[in-house]
This record gives structure tokens, sequence and C-alpha cells, in this order.
């Protein structure tokens, strides 16, 4: 996505008139506030799965304790419903940067509230680390919503020259700080202290808020303002309302607690649910919305295709950080060529080979495109289906080589990821570009938070199997999650004619 450089427009998209890259000076503050909240995001997601069954039944034999000591299951609907949160709380994070606080200060304010997160996690015991959790969604939820805005504020509109590539740098932040946390606070973490690696992700967001609120003069006037703020009645209804909801849930859980009856499981399933309800409504609120036209409800009901495709991708793509990272400590040799490693170096091979990749397919796009045969948007979404089941099916192989006790080479665990890899190249970016495109114009800026609610939609799917007891990590079910996969992929092909007419003039 190369694009070229405007040096006439750069003064008024650049309070400072300086530039970075050739894009406007706020693109570095973005740049580095985004690199080190992945940075602590993504090296305390790489120790999660690790901690929670530290001490436990279904952890790696000689593997640090001090742990929680959950159940391989229960570990993972804590995760997967972890990161599904993550996403959900994108959809009212958009809503409090429009309509609250503008994007500027929403970022500021999550990043303090991951940074609290972080140094909840740093503190031993069950409850700070939950307490802690629950910090890292909302402030997480509430930054990615906004930041991306921020970066699109800094050109002067969607036919800025610059714009394509100033996303493109912004991408490379993310995958810069998701690439060094593994190897940072992962290790540490990991293999030396559980809460000083979840301490060092709150040094990380710590950096990355000190940054922000440093170089926050270099970035677009635009992105203080409240776009559509609140009337004051509307601000009394929603207090109301939203006292009363918290008020309720309160009593609930107290009433559970002081009954006696309280296990994890009364916070995992309503949450689950949730996860799983809310896509639903939400969508099914546009479809039905009347204020659509023709044309707009037949592109959401090709949209469908889509969301539900991208569900199952991500159901399998997310259990990287859980099912396959504890086969990666329990049943994965820790070392090649004599070198040793921790498995949370694992995690560091997706942002790897991302950035390794990106470009190659971009460039593979374009040359299909100037000889008419690039493959359109459904057929790439079948291609990424394919992959994230072909991976799985590679899975199984390892997996039944280690039904012995031993321990298989790293490198089935690096083709995995590389497959899962290719396969989010053919789909998330360009699931990204087509939720943009077919978004109706009542609900514009909404379509971004709809799209990451199919990550919810995915991972509230693998929470779900395993607090019904469903056993993730074997054979059976890895199979039938990807046949799930390649058939999804085939349907999408299959009918691939019936959604482009209902896609109308996008492709």
């Amino acid at each position: 996505m190369a694009s070229t450089t405007r040096a006439a427009d750069l003064a008024s998209a650049s309070p400072s008139g300086k530039t970075f890259l050739g894009h406007p000076r706020g693109l570095a503050t973005l740049f580095m506030t985004e690199m080190w909240e992945r940075f602590s995001y993504y090296g305390m997601r790489a120790l999660l799965i690790y901690y929670l069954v530290s001490g436990g039944a279904d952890a790696a034999v000689g593997s640090q304790g001090g742990g929680l000591a959950k159940s391989a299951a229960l570990a993972t609907a804590v995760y997967s419903v972890y990161v599904s949160m993550v996403y959900l709380m994108a959809y009212p994070g958009g809503w409090f940067g429009d309509r609250v606080w503008g994007a500027r200060k929403t970022v500021a304010i999550a990043g303090f509230v991951i940074m609290s997160g972080h140094i909840a996690l740093a503190v031993p015991g069950s409850a700070a680390f939950f307490a802690g959790l629950f910090l890292v969604a909302i402030g997480s939820g509430l930054l990615k919503a906004n930041i991306s805005t921020m970066v699109g504020h800094l050109y002067n509109g969607p036919d800025d020259p610059r714009r394509d590539g100033g996303f493109t740098v912004f991408y490379m932040s993310i995958n810069l700080g998701a690439f060094a946390a593994p190897f940072i606070i992962g290790t540490i973490g990991k293999e030396y202290n559980w809460h000083l690696g979840f301490g060092l992700a709150a040094v990380g967001m710590a950096f990355g808020l000190v940054q922000f609120l440093l170089g926050s003069r270099h970035l677009s006037a635009k992105s203080s303002v409240v776009p559509n703020p609140l009337k004051p009645e509307e601000t009394k209804n929603l207090l109301v309302k939203g006292g009363l909801v918290v008020l309720g849930i309160v009593a609930f859980y107290a009433a559970v607690v002081g009954l006696g009856y309280y296990t994890l499981n009364w916070a995992l399933v309503p949450l689950t649910i949730a996860g799983l309800l809310i896509p639903v409504v939400v969508l099914t609120r546009i479809k039905r919305d009347k204020d659509l036209t023709a044309g707009e409800q037949s592109k959401m009901s090709a949209y469908i295709w889509f969301f539900a495709a991208a569900a199952i991708f991500w159901m399998i793509y997310d259990q990287g950080g859980s099912t396959l990272s504890l086969f990666a400590d329990k049943k994965t040799a820790d070392n090649l060529f004599g070198f040793g490693f921790s498995a949370t170096w694992y995690q560091s091979l997706n942002p790897l080979f991302v950035m390794a990749l990106a470009p190659v397919f971009a460039f593979l796009w374009l040359w299909l495109s100037r000889r008419n045969k690039e493959p359109n948007t459904i057929v790439k979404f079948s291609i990424g289906l394919t992959l994230i089941g072909a991976s799985f099916f590679l899975f199984i192989l390892p997996m039944t080589m280690a039904d012995g006790g031993t321990k298989v080479s790293p490198l089935w665990l690096v083709s995995i990821y590389l497959v899962q890899t290719v396969g989010e190249l053919c789909l998330s970016p360009v699931g990204l570009s087509v939720t943009t495109k077919m978004a109706p114009q009542k609900y514009a800026s909404q379509m971004m938070g709809v799209w990451f609610l199919a990550v919810t939609a995915g991972d509230c799917t693998t929470s779900l199997l395993s607090l019904a007891g469903v056993n993730l990590d074997g054979t059976t079910i890895i199979a039938v999650q990807a046949a799930l996969a390649v058939l999804a992929g085939f349907a999408v092909y299959t009918y691939r004619k019936k959604v482009q007419a209902l896609m109308g003039d996008v492709h």
C-alpha cells in the first residue's frame, strides 16, 4: 500500500509542520504509543495461559510454579473470554470517542486504565489477577477503537495520497511491539517470575502513555473534538440506566458470593453468552433498520457471510495463544539446533511472518491485478478459511507423534504458525477493507467495531466449548474444527456468485 507524499499538505495536517518518514509528525506519536501498548498487551498475553495452568496438573513438567493451577480447559476458557472482551470493548470504545471524550482524551484514559491493569496483574493473588484482566480488556478496547481514527485525522481526507502509506507505517508499530514482547516480557515472566513479567508490561504501557502525552501537541486538532456529543437528557438517561444495570449486577453477584455458590464459571458463562449474543443482536439491528436503502440492505446480507466466515477463522486462529501454546510447553522440544528458548517465543512468529510477508502479498495482489487475475474478496476469504483449517489438519501430525511422550520438533509449530499467518494475510486486511466498503452510510463509523465483533464471536465459541468440557487439545476436536473451516471456505467459494450479486458494486 505504498503512497507518495504531497509536501504541500504537511503543514495543514501536522500542527508542528514536522514530518515523520514523510508523514505528519503526529504519526510518530501514535506509532510509539501503539508499539508500547502492543508490547505490553502481547507480552502479558504470552504469559497468560502459562500462568493460569502453572502449579496444576496441566502445566509442563519442570515449569515454574506459583500460578493459579487451573485446568487446561478452564485456562483456555479464561484466555478466550479475555481476548473476546478486548475486541468486544472496541465497539463501545468507538462510541465513547465519538460521543463522550473525543479520540485523544479517550486514548489517554485508556492508556492509564491499561497500565493500572498490568500493575494489578503484577500483584500476587487471583483477585488482583482477574481485576487486572478486566482493566486491560476495557482499556485495550477503548484504545483500539480510537487510535486508528486519530491516524486518519492526520491526513486531508480519504483522498490524501499519503493516507494508505501512513496506515501501513502505523501497522508496523503493532507488529514491532508484538514481536519484541514475547522475547522480553515472556521470557522473564515465564522462566523467572510471573509478576515481574506482568510488571514489565506495566512499564511498557507507561512508556507508551508518557510518549502519547508528550507528543499530543503534534496531533490533529480534530482528535480533541467530540464529533457527536451527548445531549444533557441523553447523558442523564444513560447514567440512570447504566447505574441501575451496575447495581443489579453487583447485587446479584453479592448474593451469589454470600450464599457460597460463586465459582469462576459464574463470571465466564455470562460473558461467553454475551459475547455470542451481542454480535447477533448488533447485526440484526443494522440489517432490520428501515432507514437503510435497498442496496445497503443487500450489502448487509452479503456482509453476514463474511462475518460468519471471519468468526470461524478467529475461533481457530486465536488458539495460537492457548491450545498451541500449551502444546508448545508440554510436548515440543525447547531447543533447536542446540539453542534453547522459552515457549513464549512462539508468539513472536506471527508478527515476524506478517512483517516479512505483508509486502510480498501487497506486491502479489498488485501483480495479479495488472493481469486481471487477482482473486476477488470472496475468493480471498475462502483461501483464508481453507488455510486456517489446513493449519489444524497439520497440527494433528505432531499431536499424534507426541502421544507416546515424545517431544516433537519446534519446526512443526513454526510451520503451523506460518500457514495461519498466510491465511490471516488473505482474510484479515481484506475483511477490514470490505467492511469499510459495504458499511451503510448511517453506520459508517460503527462498522469497524462490528468487524471486531467477529473476533469476539469466534473466541467465545472456543470458550463455550471449553466450559462445556470439550478437550480442545484432543485430535478429534482439532480435526472437527479444521474440517469446519475448510467446509466453510468451500461454501463461501461455492456461493461466491450469489454473494457477489448481493455486494452490488463492491468487488
